[in-house]
């Protein structure tokens, strides 16, 4: 049962604009999103960014710490940034938790030889150019599954579909779940339906996609939803804090994912960049604490998953031809 709370309105200041007779309409209760995760709860928690071993020690102790809950934690320099001993000591560290662990697949447009992505159109962006990138997806997946990782983050349309057929032809595991990167995130409810159709268990989609966006892809799709509460720069640096509890009312089954903004890029991670992949890992989490904050203030905390949680229900799916 979906309890009240996650599904009522709760805007930041509204009692004290009340007052000064500044309130503002009264929310359409039919905006709200009708799905939820399976086994319950609107919401779950994604700390990304998290680029290994070490980073993961990192997020893990400071959740500790801050009684943040922790649902998936995922990576983006990719699978083949990381050695199988460090694959697998993510493995065994979230498996301890039961928290999901969503590293991200092979090559990408964007460090591949082609000039168009260094146009000011951005050309076809981190795609998989051409058979041997997808090849390199696969190589990754395939690697990555057989270490015992769960979760596979693309950012290509025609990955993603040779995954799902994968996964359906049993080469990779099938509880495998797939995750599409805000890279490519759909931003109209035709695009998620598609992306759904194709594979996809959770969509991310952009931060700067509206509330009216959201009710809209909503009302075709009930695939999960992931969103950046505070997005990296090169994601659009937005900070949507104080929408969080319209954000699950409006977009659940829906992943708050922790980003961060005026932070430097870290991918493709190395020890190079060490100091500053902890230090951000770190703050990840205490944003994280902020946001949850922000919603048992606004009396809209009710309704979390389990912890433990990662499939995403039943889905739409285009048909697989033999």
């Amino acid at each position: 049962m979906t309890d009240a709370s996650a599904t009522a309105a709760r805007r930041p200041g509204e009692p004290a604009l009340a007052a000064l007779g500044l309130s503002a309409p009264d929310p359409d209760p039919a905006d709200t999103s009708a799905h939820s995760f399976p086994g319950g709860g609107r919401w779950r928690t994604e700390i990304p960014s998290c680029e290994g071993p070490e980073a993961l020690a990192v997020v893990l102790k400071e959740a500790s710490r801050l009684d943040v809950p922790i649902h998936r934690i995922s990576q983006g320099s990719g699978v083949w940034m990381l050695s199988d001993a460090e694959i697998t000591e993510m493995v065994e560290s979230t498996g301890e938790r039961d928290i999901e662990l969503c590293l991200f697949t092979g090559p990408r447009g964007t460090w591949d030889i082609g000039g168009s992505t260094r146009t000011d159109s951005r050309g076809a962006g981190l795609r998989a150019r051409g058979h041997d990138a997808v090849a390199g997806c696969v190589e990754d997946a395939v690697r990555a599954t057989e270490l015992g990782v769960r979760c596979l983050l693309v950012a290509d349309e025609g990955v993603l579909w040779t995954l799902h057929r994968a996964r359906a032809a049993g080469i990779i595991p099938a509880d495998t779940t797939l995750k599409v990167s805000a890279l490519i995130g759909p931003v109209n409810p035709a695009a998620y339906a598609v992306y759904e159709r194709l594979g996809a268990d959770s969509v991310n989609v952009p931060s700067d996609l509206t509330l009216d966006h959201l009710t809209e892809i909503r009302r075709v799709s009930g695939a999960p939803m992931d969103m950046y509460i505070e997005a990296p720069d090169d994601l659009g640096g937005y900070v949507r804090m104080y929408e969080v509890a319209e954000l699950i009312r409006r977009g659940a089954p829906l992943y708050l994912k922790f980003g961060l903004s005026k932070a430097p890029g870290i991918y493709p991670y190395g020890h190079h960049m060490r100091e500053l992949t902890l230090a951000t890992a770190k703050e990840r989490v205490r944003r994280g604490r902020l946001a949850l904050d922000l919603l048992a203030r606004h009396g809209a905390d009710g309704d979390m998953a389990p912890l433990g949680s990662r499939l995403p229900g039943d889905l739409q799916r285009f048909e697989i031809s033999s």
